[in-house]
């Protein structure tokens, strides 16, 4: 191995030899206190410290990192107390993320460290939102993002280095090709001889860099950043390295050739580069003894205050309460003028006004700048906002919302707007293993609403028609909204943009052009969790949410002689169980129509929670009327049959003689 200190001075070789020890001691200890029970789980980086602390050693502190399981030098580089770290590998309270996640699965403002999920691609599409933010601001940051050889091959890898390529976003793709996904080789992972090559395809400058050569990390990377603030870019950079432990502890290396092991353990990071310093008479064997003796004795007085620290103890108030980063509603009341508009005026109304109050905001979708989307919603938004602000993006979903949590992690607002609710299956990894957790995980907000045009009764078929709600009712830390009327359209859309957690805003696309109401014309909020009580009456209840809401409205039209009461319940999550119950204990019958398929809808869990919590007040069964338990399909005959439209009045018809 040779290394070059170009115009390093030795002050600054030490650091990095500082830099790329401290990491190694930490993982020796941790080995040492794995066989002693007392660390649970460890995914060792022995072997690849160069690249963890090179990278970060070129970052400025402001500037962000997004590391993965064998990145620790990325963590000390930062000069994270570790006492916190042992806490958080020991799942106590002062890590970072209340025990609720285990080894690097965390992120920290303080240190601007943003950690991974299990799932790992969304990291990229989380550092082209970080990016995004710091090329709107124009402040020549740039963002580092790590993954492993074996993530690659996912589709967010593709969907990220595209959208940065496009985009021109300054980040820094890290790839840690240490030979093995587990114990899968790389020559059953990847066809192509190396892996910068991918970058190729994207047009995007890459290099290949020897990983275990602190200075070439340090050296190449310092002169790219240069580059990259002069004129921003994405860089791609494929790090030779290797994994000398099993891909966690338990896993062992007994898949690996010796030979291998063998060839690589001569290229070991830490003892070349100390022999290196050693050779040029910059390290002596006496300073490099009271280097190892100062760390270790760091390490074990943040052992001691770790160890001293209590287990957690669990409680219900404090799990739940920090499922949704606190937001305190910001009510704006609605002026008098008012104008009478579409459903879908008041959408455009909502973003137009949103985008003027928040110059933070950045709305993100297909076709949605000079074309202005799919439905023309945000037709003009280009000539008002700039296309920095209102931003078409290509046909990838999952790096677009994963996009959008960057950007919210760098400051902003984000909108991600679906073409169709259906497209959203291809993005869902990030809303409900991503945007849903980040808040619980380690008290980060994820400021994203994903709009979601939705529902059947245009003959659009399989794979425009869905109202795919309970997909993400399900899923605890996202708020999921749906309106039936213009008024609340506007109103409940503001208050999404307003709220910090993530929001999925249905809008159905039948009610855009044939629902029309008198509206405020300036801005104003309605919260969320809020139902609306339509009608009133005392003989039945019936429950809806969009499109059905019109439909159970002509039904009563057409049968003045039921006397309902109809709860429009505009929000799905949070869900106003208050209205709920108050209405089924007075009436003591009770429907819920919903578009949405029978079986796993929502109407299930609210006539379950009617069931537990007005049991004695009801005369009759809870009864669901939804679309047949079929894909929703194309011809108008299939389509009217599959949507429960004409099925709804004889079931309540039904209930009402019970």
């Amino acid at each position: 191995m040779i290394f070059y200190r170009q115009n390093l001075t030795d002050a600054q070789l030490l650091d990095l030899y500082k830099k790329i020890l401290k990491p190694r001691l930490i993982e020796e200890k941790m080995l040492i206190l794995i066989r002693q029970g007392k660390v649970s789980k460890w995914f060792s980086g022995i072997g690849q410290e160069a690249i963890a602390v090179g990278v970060t050693a070129i970052l400025d502190e402001s500037e962000y990192v997004l590391p993965m399981h064998r990145n620790l030098g990325v963590f000390t580089t930062r000069n994270i107390p570790l006492h916190r770290l042992f806490s958080q590998w020991q799942g106590k309270a002062n890590g970072f993320t209340k025990g609720r996640d285990r080894s690097f699965h965390f992120g920290t403002q303080e240190y601007k460290i943003i950690g991974m999920i299990s799932h790992l691609g969304p990291q990229l599409g989380i550092a082209d939102g970080i990016a995004l933010a710091d090329k709107l601001q124009k402040n020549k940051k740039i963002t580092a993002v790590f993954t492993g050889e074996g993530a690659t091959s996912e589709g967010d890898f593709h969907e990220a280095l595209n959208i940065a390529a496009v985009w021109k976003l300054p980040v820094m793709f890290v790839i840690e090709n240490n030979g093995y996904g587990l114990s899968t080789p790389t020559n059953e992972q990847y066809a192509c001889e190396n892996l910068a090559d991918k970058g190729v395809g994207y047009g995007i400058d890459s290099y290949i860099i020897d990983g275990n050569n602190i200075l070439e990390v340090y050296n190449k990377l310092s002169q790219l950043k240069k580059h990259m603030q002069e004129d921003p870019h994405p860089v791609l950079l494929e790090f030779k390295t290797f994994r000398m432990r099993g891909h966690e502890e338990a896993s062992g290396t007994k898949y690996v050739p010796q030979e291998l092991m063998d060839e690589w353990a001569a290229k070991d990071p830490v003892t070349n580069y100390r022999d290196y310093l050693t050779e040029i008479g910059v390290l002596t064997a006496e300073y490099d003894e009271q280097l190892h003796a100062e760390i270790k004795q760091e390490i074990d007085e943040n052992l001691a205050i770790a160890n001293a620290e209590s287990e957690i103890i669990p409680t219900y108030s404090g799990e739940l309460d920090d499922v949704y980063k606190p937001y305190q509603y910001e009510e704006v009341s609605p002026s008098s003028e008012i104008k009478n508009v579409r459903f879908i005026d008041a959408i455009r109304n909502s973003l137009e006004q949103s985008m003027l109050r928040h110059n933070n905001l950045v709305i993100m979708g297909q076709d949605i700048a000079e074309y202005g989307g799919a439905f023309k919603i945000t037709d003009g938004f280009v000539e008002l906002f700039g296309k920095g602000r209102v931003r078409n993006t290509p046909i990838c979903e999952s790096a677009v919302v994963s996009a959008g949590m960057g950007l919210s992690i760098n400051g902003y607002k984000a909108i991600v707007e679906m073409q169709f609710a259906d497209f959203v299956s291809t993005g869902f990894n990030p809303i409900v293993n991503l945007l849903a957790k980040s808040h619980y995980r380690w008290s980060e907000k994820a400021d994203v609403v994903v709009r979601m045009p939705c529902g059947g009764g245009t003959q659009a078929g399989p794979f425009h028609s869905q109202t795919n709600e309970a997909w993400f009712t399900k899923t605890p830390g996202l708020k999921v909204v749906y309106p039936a009327f213009p008024y609340d359209a506007k109103g409940l859309l503001n208050s999404s943009i307003n709220d910090p957690n993530p929001v999925l805003f249905f809008e159905h696309k039948q009610l855009y052009r044939s629902v029309y109401q008198d509206i405020p014309v300036d801005y104003y909020t309605i919260p969320l969790g809020k139902a609306a009580l339509l009608k009133e009456g005392n003989q039945v209840t019936i429950i809806a949410f969009g499109a059905p809401v019109h439909w159970a409205l002509d039904t009563l039209a057409n049968n003045p002689d039921i006397k309902a009461d109809l709860i429009d319940l505009r929000t799905l999550q949070p869900l106003d169980t208050e209205t709920i119950f108050a209405s089924v204990k007075k009436t003591g019958k009770v429907i819920i129509y919903q578009e949405d398929t029978l079986f796993g809808g929502i109407a299930s869990d609210i006539s379950a929670l009617i069931m537990e919590e007005c049991f004695e007040y009801l005369d009759a069964p809870v009864k669901r009327v939804a679309s047949l338990d079929s894909p929703i399909p194309f011809t108008k005959a299939l389509e009217d049959q599959f949507l429960p439209k004409n099925r709804f009045e004889e079931v309540l018809s039904d209930l009402l003689k019970y």
